[in-house]
C-alpha cells in the first residue's frame, strides 16, 4: 500500500479502509477536511462523513490543517469557526 503524503496531508483515496482505521487508533490522523473547500474539522463531525471519498483528506492536528491554508468547520468547530471568521474581517 502507497500512502502519498503532501507535508501531512493524507488523502483518503489513497488508504485502504484497514489502513485509516489504524492511522486514526495510533494518533497519526486527528482531523479530516474538504481538500477542495479547504474546510477542515472533527473526525466525527456530520458533514465530514457524507464527502467524497476523493475530495477527503486528513491532518495529525489542526495546526497543520490551519498551515496548509484549511480553515475550521462551521458546524462541528463553532468557536475556531467564530474566530476564524473575526480574524478574517468576516460578519
Amino acid at each position: 500500500m502507497k500512502i502519498k503524503l503532501y507535508p501531512m496531508i493524507i488523502k483518503h483515496a489513497d488508504l485502504e479502509p484497514e489502513a485509516l482505521r489504524s492511522l486514526i487508533r495510533k494518533g497519526k490522523i486527528g482531523f479530516g477536511g474538504n481538500r477542495k473547500l479547504k474546510i477542515y474539522g472533527l473526525l466525527s463531525c456530520r458533514s465530514g462523513k457524507r464527502l467524497n471519498k476523493e475530495n477527503r483528506v486528513f491532518f495529525v492536528s489542526e495546526q497543520e490543517a490551519v498551515q496548509h491554508g484549511f480553515r475550521p468547520c462551521g458546524h462541528c468547530m463553532k468557536d475556531a469557526y467564530k474566530q476564524w471568521k473575526f480574524r478574517n474581517g468576516q460578519k
